[in-house]
């Protein structure tokens, strides 16, 4: 199989986790976050995770700029919550 068939068949893949898994959880996350509760331990190992994946995924994001907007706005949404998270770690 080649490369683009391997991206294509990946991209399937985490295309449909994010939107029926990880981008539900994230939103959650940030609604909580954003009314001042702390992260509990589930909360930070699915960040956890997210993060281990978001580095697999790297050499195939930066094969695909088509995909560099999603990759760039999703981190965005990740770097929010974990920076609130710390804030209201600092606050309680």
């Amino acid at each position: 199989m080649n490369q683009e068939a391997e991206d294509r068949g990946l991209a399937e893949v985490v295309l449909e986790r994010l939107e029926n898994e990880r981008l539900p959880r994230a939103i959650d996350l940030k609604d909580k976050v954003d009314a001042g509760a702390r992260l509990d331990d589930m909360d930070i190992a699915f960040l956890e995770r997210v993060f281990a994946d978001t580095q697999d995924l790297k050499p195939m994001v930066e094969r695909h700029p088509e995909y560099h907007a999603l990759a760039a706005r999703l981190m965005e949404l990740y770097e929010h919550i974990t920076a609130k998270a710390l804030e209201n770690e600092k606050a309680g």
